[in-house]
């Protein structure tokens, strides 16, 4: 092939890689990356803000279990990612931020000169943030060290990863240098895997709880098998949503953060944690009680211990160590799943009770949603009830902010699941959310990417005002007149409809709106109050 310029090398480790969509906005620094893409099979998406990039990237990453890949400029473009990445790094998404930096003609160790966009260092931004960061010190570097960031931000624990290039690299020639061999995988080690199998067959209770490495796992086929053998219950977390399908005769309702869910953790005797850290968001800052007996499967000892140390722990890839456990069938599974199913009816009558737009809003969304969309949820009042009792059928249909908690997720992220091209992504946004990324209703428009925004426009932070509320306090900072979003999303060229709360106009609106071969908005004006799932409404607290 000969040399090749420095940008023409990320272009030929992008495809390589097997690159399909990539996420970006163009700097005086990263121009040659954006005529080296337009020679590949590769879709560059232009966003109009860097963390659009980002959250895009980390969309397209948890609907296809591929790398996403963002594309970014030096400096204020580099930092503008932070927030998004932080977020993919909270939920593992595997994200390969690729940033400009200063020509390195121009770098002076340890003198901060006054370059156009220069950083005393670049890479440490984002070292809280991500897995790993590299910059690379020669042209013929560019290949194999993106190769090498890729894979790193593939393997298990998978998350975000930064590659620094000097720009003046991306100009200059360099030969082709021969990509890394691939990492091996992660060890398996089941030592313990007689001792755990003992305690699962003498269980007289016992309990799985499934996490996010279970789902990007693929785990979810083998954890049902499982389940039916020991009639045991299994609980997911927001991450593992739609592991197994709604039907499954094991799965416990969502969330356990009710209490006839949390009673079913209460009374088990033996917990099998697959692919979780049992973080504080799902088990009430921790106020759920330690299991009497914890058995944990995990790539990462230290994440599966640093909260609920396990009595035994299986070290490996869920699906992998979970195909082997062996147990005998045990009798009752039709009473369990009574059970459940009684259970689920308790929580569903809980919602209409407490909460009867949230009900009209979950009952609509599960009758109209088309079987292939993608929900993309932010963190708003409306993605809560979303994300805590909405019944996904299928592993990664469900895309949501709650590793880190970014408000202004929603929206960007659902454009780079659009561009994964498995389905219609449903973007389920409030208005304070939404309006961290409106300028990207440019890109929505110009790529015509096939996105449903349901925009709960209640004139506020509803959640917040919420919080302020429960504390006896008058509101501040959290209310404002909104603007007209549906005259906004047309002044973009983006259809939009306005209707008013989750009754007959919302569903039918919304069955038309789905069924759309272009993007659109619906505007949704009503105020929800939180569930129980939200942490001001946690029935576990240290004061009771």
């Amino acid at each position: 092939m000969g040399d090749r310029t420095g940008a023409q090398h990320v272009a030929d480790a992008l495809t390589a890689l097997g690159t399909e969509v990539a996420f970006g906005l163009p700097g005086v620094h990263n121009l040659p990356l954006w005529e080296a893409l337009a020679h590949t099979g590769i879709r560059l998406i232009g966003v109009r803000h860097e963390q659009t990039a980002g959250y895009a990237a980390d969309g397209y990453a948890r609907a296809t279990g591929k790398l996403g890949v963002a594309l970014v400029t030096t400096g204020p473009g580099a930092a503008n990612t932070l927030g998004a990445v932080g977020e993919a790094m909270a939920s593992a998404a595997p994200v390969l931020v690729i940033a400009t930096d200063i020509p390195s003609t121009l770098r002076r160790p340890g003198v901060v000169r006054g370059v156009l966009h220069e950083t005393s260092d670049q890479q440490a931004m984002f070292a809280p943030v991500t897995k790993a960061g590299f910059t690379v010190r020669a042209a013929d570097q560019i290949g194999t060290t993106l190769h090498r960031a890729a894979r790193l931000a593939l393997q298990p624990q998978s998350g975000p990863v930064y590659l620094g290039i000097p720009t003046d690299f991306l100009r200059e020639t360099a030969p082709r240098r021969e990509p890394p061999s691939p990492p091996m995988a992660p060890r398996i080690d089941i030592s313990e895997l007689s001792a755990a199998e003992a305690l699962l067959s003498g269980a007289k209770r016992p309990l799985i709880w499934a996490g996010g490495g279970a789902l990007r796992s693929g785990a979810g086929e083998v954890i049902g098998r499982l389940a039916e053998r020991l009639c045991a219950p299994v609980l997911t977390t927001f991450a593992a949503r739609g592991l197994l399908p709604p039907e499954h005769p094991c799965l416990a309702p969502n969330p356990v953060h009710t209490p006839e869910v949390g009673e079913l953790w209460d009374a088990a005797d033996v917990v099998l944690a697959v692919g979780t850290d049992f973080d504080g968001l799902m088990t009430q800052n921790w106020l759920m009680p330690k299991p009497r007996k914890l058995i944990a499967v995990n790539v990462d000892a230290e994440d599966a211990a640093k909260n609920y140390p396990p009595d035994l722990m299986l070290i490996g890839d869920a699906r992998e160590v979970v195909e082997v456990i062996d147990v005998p069938k045990r009798p009752g599974l039709e009473d369990l799943t009574t059970r459940l199913t009684g259970i689920g009816r308790r929580v569903r009558r809980r919602i209409r009770q407490e909460e009867p737009q949230a009900a009209d809003f979950l009952s609509t969304l599960e009758e109209v949603l088309p079987s292939d969309a993608v929900v993309v949820s932010d963190m708003c009042v409306a993605g809560y009830w979303l994300g805590g009792f909405h019944r996904f059928r299928e592993p990664r249909r469900f895309a949501y902010p709650m590793g880190w908690g970014t408000l202004g997720y929603g929206f960007p992220a659902s454009l780079g699941t659009a561009a994964a091209g498995g389905g219609r992504a449903i973007c389920v946004s409030g208005d304070g959310g939404f309006l961290y990324g409106v300028g990207d209703l440019s890109t929505l428009a110009a790529e015509q990417l096939p996105v449903t925004v349901i925009l709960v426009d209640d004139d506020g932070y509803g959640m917040l005002r919420y919080d302020q509320e429960r504390a006896g306090l008058p509101y501040r900072g959290v209310d404002w007149d909104s603007p007209d979003f549906v005259g906004l999303a047309r002044s973009f060229g983006v259809h939009a409809e306005r209707v008013s709360g989750f009754g007959r106009a919302f569903r039918r609106q919304l069955g038309e709106f789905v069924k759309a071969d272009e993007p659109n908005v619906l505007v949704v004006r009503a105020r929800l109050a939180p569930p129980i799932n939200t942490s001001p409404r946690w029935y576990r607290r240290e004061d009771r």
